[in-house]
């Protein structure tokens, strides 16, 4: 059996790889190893360990990585503590290759702990672009370089790491994870929905994640008041605000005390939570876009644009931080204005041909079956010198 390490550190993050660890599981020749780290064991942003544990999984490692502060020194210096814990975990474990995913500063030290130590490293979602502030397109970049194999989630990323000198052979497009859990309908029902967080699915729902741009992370609070003065605006109308709390980048924590602090003004129609957990987030998605419910994802996540075509709900872009990815036709890009996002929003909910076009439009993130092309890719490929040993083809 080929042992392969799934390293994790965020909920997110985690909800893009279920399938992966849930193909690897299956497949007849592999084992899988669970290393979790980061947010996830961190109270403040949820502590998310136990959706993994409610998904059937075992943790083999839970992996500290100290993040004293929330600054940009403070990300450095987990980066460094990330790879003495993380390459002491793969020490242990012996895997025969470590998964890794997107651009995240927890995965980023496990990826530098993995190849220095001769472990082969699968790198999932390589190749897009952002360009927004955040650092995530020079980590996911060197990332990539680092990495002895390539998943990517679209056509535009696998031919853009070809293009920065990597073996096409090492290159496969995958398509988004999470579309396999999608297309199978595998979220919450809205009768789970309604009763967990007690929706009226006759009325419009907001469902809104602001993350800090970390380049520009002094201006957070400048950021995130527009947002939550239009979700006021927007509560007061009668519309549903579910409001969840932001990764733990630097500034997040500032944000959290921004939505607690505006939150304790004692609006109507609001409710926050730490995280929703994958099964209701998509839940959620579904309900308000190909579902009976009516609503919008707003903000500045990720899941805004690479989610949210495949369940036919609208989104509305805030700011810099997804600039440059790929997106379908149901996005709606917003400046950090209240006004602009209050008409974001209400074109969202309230445009019939909008909508229509959200359902309908086309999705360049795959159809599903991620997981299992990932497995079996995996399960085949040649371990030794040949994956070890990058040529540059430029």
């Amino acid at each position: 059996m080929r042992k392969i390490a799934v390293f994790t550190g965020n909920r997110a993050e985690y909800g893009l790889q279920y399938p992966i660890i849930k193909a690897i599981a299956a497949h007849p020749t592999l084992d899988y190893l669970l290393l979790v780290s980061g947010a996830h064991l961190d109270g403040d942003f949820g502590k998310t360990t136990a959706e993994i544990a409610k998904d059937g999984f075992k943790v083999h490692r839970e992996i500290k990585i100290d993040m004293q502060d929330d600054t940009l020194l403070a990300t450095a210096q987990a980066i460094g503590t990330g790879i003495i814990n993380v390459s002491t975990a793969l020490n242990e474990l012996r895997p025969d290759i470590l998964v890794v995913y997107a651009d995240r500063f927890e995965s980023f030290s496990a990826v530098i702990a993995a190849t220095q130590m001769g472990i082969p490293t699968a790198h999932i979602e390589g190749g897009d672009i952002t360009e927004g502030g955040a650092l995530d397109d020079n980590v996911r970049h060197a990332m990539t370089k680092l990495a002895h194999l390539h998943f990517t989630t679209n056509e535009e990323a696998a031919r853009r790491i070809i293009t920065m000198g990597e073996e096409s052979w090492r290159v496969i497009n995958a398509g988004l994870p999470a579309i396999d859990l999608l297309s199978s309908g595998n979220y919450a029902t809205p009768e789970e929905l309604t009763e967990c967080y007690k929706l009226d699915i006759s009325k419009p729902i907001v469902l809104f994640t602001q993350h800090s741009v970390t380049t520009e992370f002094e201006a957070v609070e400048q950021q995130i008041t527009p947002s939550l003065e239009a979700l006021r605006l927007l509560a007061q109308e009668g519309i549903q605000i579910i409001v969840t709390y932001p990764n733990n980048d630097a500034g997040g924590k500032n944000i959290i005390d921004q939505i607690n602090q505006w939150y304790s003004t004692g609006i109507e129609n609001i409710q926050i939570h730490s995280s929703l957990g994958r099964h209701n987030y998509h839940g959620i998605l579904h309900l308000t876009g190909h579902g009976s419910g009516c609503g919008v994802c707003v903000g500045n996540s990720s899941s805004g644009l690479k989610e949210t075509p495949a369940l036919g709900c609208p989104a509305v872009n805030i700011g810099s931080r997804q600039q440059g990815r790929l997106r379908a036709e149901n996005v709606i890009d917003s400046e950090y204005d209240c006004s602009e996002i209050l008409a974001a929003v209400r074109k969202s909910l309230y445009d019939d041909s909008f909508r229509s076009a959200c359902k309908n439009c086309h999705n360049p993130y795959g159809t599903g079956n991620s997981g299992n092309i990932i497995a079996a890719t995996l399960a085949e490929i040649e371990l030794g010198p040949y994956l070890i040993q990058k040529k540059m083809t430029i």
